[in-house]
Formats: C-alpha cells, sequence, structure tokens
C-alpha cells in the first residue's frame, strides 16, 4: 500500500503535466490570432456594405450674374446640347443658353434654374417674377469684344442667354441686358429618363433626355441582357453619348448618374429587337 505522501506527490506531477496543456487549449497562440483575423478580413472584403443614403437634389445657393436674350426656336434652342426639339421633349421655351463657366463643356446640360431681374428697377418686372429654365445650349464667347460690352459669355463671366420668348417675363426686350439672382433647382420631370438610340451597328450614340433630380447627367452606362456586360459609355457632346461596344440583338439596361451623386438604374428598357431612330423610357430620379 502506497503511502499519502507519494500519493501526494503523483498528484501534484500529474498537475503539473497537464496545466500547461490546458493553457494551450484556452489561449490560442498569436500565430493564431493572426490566421483568425486573416480569415475575417477575407470574408469581410466579399461582404457588401449598405449603400450611403444620398438625399434628394435640393435649391442651392442664390448668386449674381447677368442675362440677355437671343432668336430661335423649339428647333434650334436645343443647340449645343443636342436636344432635337425642346417643345416636343418636354423643355418648352423655359430654356437658356449657359457661359462657358456654366456650361463646362455640356455636363450642364439639362440642369434647371430659378432666375430672377434684380437691381434694375428701370427694366424689372414689377413684384420680380421667377423664371424657371433648363440648360439645353452654350453661349460661346465673343474674344474680339470686352467682358462687360458685348463679350458678355467670355471666361470668367457667369451669363445667361435667354430664349427671347420668355425673356420678356423678366424684363422688357429694350433692356438688352440685366442683372440677375439665380439658382440651381431640382428638375420636375414627366414620366422617365428617355433614352434615343442612333448610329450603325459599329458605332452607336444614345441621347439621354428628361432627367429629374439634379438634371445634368455627368455618367452613362449601358448593359445588355446576354454577352453585353456593365460598359462606361463617353460623352460625344451635349446630352449625346457613345460607344463601339456591340449592343446590338441585347434587351438593353441603362444607368445614369446626376452631378449629385445619385443614379438610376432602367432596367430592360429596350427590346432584343430595337431601332436606331427610336426613343426608350427608363426609370426617372424620383
Amino acid at each position: 500500500m502506497a503511502s499519502p505522501l507519494k500519493s501526494i506527490l503523483a498528484t501534484l506531477l500529474l498537475l503539473a503535466i497537464a496545466l500547461p496543456d490546458c493553457q494551450a487549449k484556452s489561449k490560442p497562440s498569436l500565430l493564431g490570432k493572426q490566421a483568425i483575423h486573416h480569415a475575417i478580413g477575407r470574408q469581410a472584403n466579399h461582404i457588401e456594405l449598405p449603400k450611403r443614403h444620398k438625399p434628394k437634389f435640393r435649391p442651392g445657393p442664390w448668386k449674381k450674374a447677368h442675362a440677355t436674350f437671343y432668336e430661335g426656336g423649339s428647333g434650334t434652342f436645343g443647340g449645343a446640347c443636342n436636344y432635337k426639339d425642346v417643345a416636343g421633349e418636354g423643355y418648352g421655351m423655359n430654356t437658356v443658353a449657359l457661359s462657358s463657366v456654366l456650361f463646362r463643356n455640356g455636363q450642364a446640360c439639362g440642369a434647371c434654374f430659378e432666375i430672377k431681374c434684380a437691381d434694375s428697377p428701370q427694366w424689372c418686372r414689377l413684384g420680380q417674377p421667377s423664371l424657371f429654365v433648363t440648360a439645353t445650349d452654350h453661349c460661346p464667347p465673343n474674344p474680339s469684344l470686352p467682358n462687360n460690352n458685348g463679350g458678355w459669355c467670355n471666361v470668367p463671366r457667369e451669363h445667361f442667354d435667354i430664349a427671347k420668348p420668355v425673356f420678356s417675363r423678366l424684363a422688357g426686350y429694350k433692356a438688352g441686358i440685366i442683372p440677375i439672382q439665380y439658382r440651381r433647382l431640382p428638375c420636375k420631370k414627366q414620366g422617365g429618363i428617355r433614352f434615343t438610340i442612333l448610329g450603325n451597328r459599329w458605332f452607336y450614340q444614345v441621347i439621354v433626355w428628361n432627367v429629374g433630380g439634379a438634371g445634368d447627367v455627368v455618367r452613362v452606362q449601358v448593359k445588355g441582357d446576354d454577352k453585353l456586360k456593365w460598359t462606361q459609355m463617353e460623352r460625344d457632346w451635349g446630352s449625346t453619348w457613345k460607344t463601339s461596344a456591340i449592343l446590338l440583338g441585347e434587351s438593353l439596361s441603362f444607368r445614369v448618374r446626376a452631378s449629385d451623386e445619385r443614379y438610376s438604374t432602367s432596367w430592360h428598357v429596350t427590346p432584343k429587337n430595337w431601332q436606331f431612330g427610336l426613343t426608350y423610357e427608363g426609370k426617372n430620379f424620383k
């Protein structure tokens, strides 16, 4: 029979052997921690985080500028933006040509403004009524004339050349040029964004119009339902975008991004057998 002392010593020896093993199981090593961290990191890379909600486009601050008027009609007031018929496309005669600083090489096409005649009691209409207009054209500079005497649209002037049929709502034509206050406004449109497809089987143009919200478009992508993945289009001029990707034979979807960084995706707005020269309607900004 073993003595009590020997039994105690044997028990202590067993505990000394078992304790490190228990600690190893209960506390992962540094290498184990790194492995867990990398595994979580790899999984996190595949997690699609919810997109940050972007608020609707809001009116901008009031600024000062000047305005004149120019001759034209429904088929010409959409000039530099390539709107074919401003009346037929829902813009009416409430249109304006912007100086280069505001036009920004066509990016401002479709932007909406509120304009008031200001600080000119001799010419401004009583009550200073507002005129609501859409940017559809470019007022080119005239370097041969000074900025303050005929070169109204020269850089760096912010200037509005208003369609003549509606200029008289602000002031009399005899005024010639008037000081104004203006601000950006959200565009209110009936129906969805319109996509007019032009070109041929090797080169495609899409006129994007009737855009609500901010109104001006900074990016357009197109996607087919078969071979064509999301493809970035390039601005051709004004509201017209282009691509050499093959679009024929596919039901097309478009993604439009406005200057306020909001975007609207119009899924399958065309049938597979869409045709050149036709206009298709998508989803507008809310």
